[in-house]
């Protein structure tokens, strides 16, 4: 049979499927062939999804989070970058959830690698050799023969496991959890990285707004300066007004430079959440003063806990992890029972025959086959089924204790954000009546010290308490903005409709 022989040429020379059908002619075995190579060996077989096992991956590494089906496409760093831009960029571009992406498909393919195991498999040989045989009988030359030949074999083998006590089944049902893992993993990974995102991003916001305060501080001290260099020039005020008015100026201007350089710091953080080089440049809008901050999370904390216990992908992820364990466990005994396998070989050459010693060969062909049953049964493999048992069992009780970290993790951060959230709703308040009431301050005790009836300690003071208050109310704002994402992470739902609220 020379199928074979002709698969073998198939695959050296990797021919797409239309080449070999152009080569094969009209001759059934070369057509027979070129199906065998087109289905198992061709190299579109390799991209062929035939068993469908990536209909579940994600298109994209942000698909999960992300409104509709938006490609993972980006121009140039829009100015001023806005915050969903910069969410998308991170969302797709951030190394840790393409890692997680890559992860789905790994285990997506080992899902197939597992129903593949369902069907036949089926593989062929071809030997090709020359024999050259010689046969030297001393003192009779005529039972001597020297022999030379080309001998051929060609054999198909067939084998169908038709009965394994549930191995296959509890390999799928593993490969098959473990796919569920890595989709939940990647879903808290997308979480994490979006949280991540919105924090250095609010932290850039504020930092961005703590150099504007900064900036107006030192032309706030400058204009003291001025006014107290004025006084003492007129004998109104001593010397040490000016020194103390300069003082606070070189304050000012130190805090100024150190905002600029936190501001750069935080922008790099944020351009490497978005996969991008530290050094990009980064302009974002401006804080928004005039947001009112209303609790949107009316529900107990209690209830949140328990959500998010129920929901969380990390809790899902370890939950899947631990089914995954159930079937490993079931797939290692099921392996070591007996197997029932359907088999079949056809096997064909052209070794020459001979009649007997010194009598010339002959051209022949041969060939046989047989079809049937195969029975496998492990009686004993060096007790290493018993211990690979054994590790499945330890396995399950790892993961059932990583499940119950998970619960408790959750919760435990349920608690923490949800407290924060309160916390920062009530300082958004606070803080703009302190700014208000730090501006008037200021305010007063520059026209006073004008005026020639406040001291420049009055107007310094009040100056810091300005700096400071506006300093709190950026910081409020950022927080409360932040400190709600931050909860809709761990409670394992946020997602860019998140964002309209922020």
């Amino acid at each position: 049979m020379r199928i074979a022989a002709s698969l073998l040429r198939l695959i050296v020379s990797r021919r797409t499927p239309i080449e070999c059908l152009l080569n094969a002619g009209v001759g059934r075995i070369a057509l027979f062939a070129c199906f065998i190579y087109f289905i198992v060996a061709s190299p579109q077989a390799w991209a062929f999804d035939i068993l469908r096992t990536s209909i579940g991956v994600p298109n994209t590494p942000a698909a999960p989070l992300l409104d509709g089906a938006r490609p993972c496409v980006f121009g140039a760093v829009a100015q001023p970058l806005t915050f969903e831009d910069a969410v998308e960029r991170a969302l797709c571009g951030n190394p840790k959830t393409r890692e997680a992406w890559a992860s789905i498909k790994v285990e997506a393919a080992g899902v197939g690698a597992r129903r593949a195991a369902y069907f036949p498999t089926l593989s062929g040989s071809w030997q090709g050799v020359r024999d050259d045989s010689v046969t030297d009988v001393t003192n009779h030359p005529t039972l001597s023969s020297s022999q030379r030949a080309t001998i051929r074999t060609e054999t198909l083998s067939l084998s169908w496991v038709l009965y394994d006590f549930g191995a296959r089944r509890a390999a799928l049902d593993s490969a098959t959890a473990l796919l569920d893992a890595a989709k939940a993993n990647h879903e808290a990974v997308l979480q994490t990285v979006f949280a991540q995102v919105s924090k250095d991003y609010y932290a850039a916001q504020a930092a961005q707004a703590n150099l504007e305060a900064a900036k107006e501080i030192e032309r706030a001290a400058n204009d003291t300066v001025a006014a107290s260099t004025a006084r003492v020039e007129k004998g109104v005020a001593p010397i040490s007004d000016e020194l103390q008015a300069r003082t606070s100026h070189a304050q000012a201007v130190y805090n100024r430079a150190k905002a600029d350089g936190d501001l750069q710091a935080v922008l790099g953080a944020l351009a490497a959440d978005m996969d991008l080089a530290p050094n990009t440049p980064l302009i974002l809008p401006p804080v928004n003063h005039g947001a009112k901050a209303d609790a949107d999370f009316k529900e107990s904390v209690s209830a949140l806990i328990e959500a998010a216990k129920r929901i969380h992908p990390s809790v899902r992820a370890a939950q899947a992890q631990l089914q995954a364990a159930v079937a490993k466990e079931k797939q290692s005994f099921a392996e070591g029972l007996p197997s029932l396998s359907f088999v079949a070989k056809y096997s064909r050459n052209n070794q020459p025959a001979s009649l007997g010693l010194g009598v010339p060969q002959f051209p022949a062909t041969g060939h046989d086959w047989y079809v049937g049953l195969q029975l496998t049964i492990p009686f004993f493999e060096g007790f290493g089924r018993v211990y690979e048992v054994r590790q499945a069992q330890a396995q399950f009780e790892l993961e059932q204790d990583r499940v119950d970290e998970a619960e408790q993790q959750a919760g435990l951060d349920v608690w923490t954000a949800y407290q924060a959230v309160q916390t920062a709703t009530a300082n958004v308040a606070n803080s703009d009546d302190l700014q208000n009431l730090a501006e008037r301050a200021y305010s007063a005790a520059q026209h006073r010290y004008i005026a020639g009836v406040g001291s420049v300690l009055e107007l310094l003071s009040a100056q810091t308490s300005l700096a400071t208050a506006r300093e709190d109310r950026i910081k409020a704002l950022t927080d409360w903005r932040s400190s709600r994402l931050q909860l809709a992470a761990k409670l394992g739902t946020l997602g860019m409709w998140q964002i309209a609220g922020n």
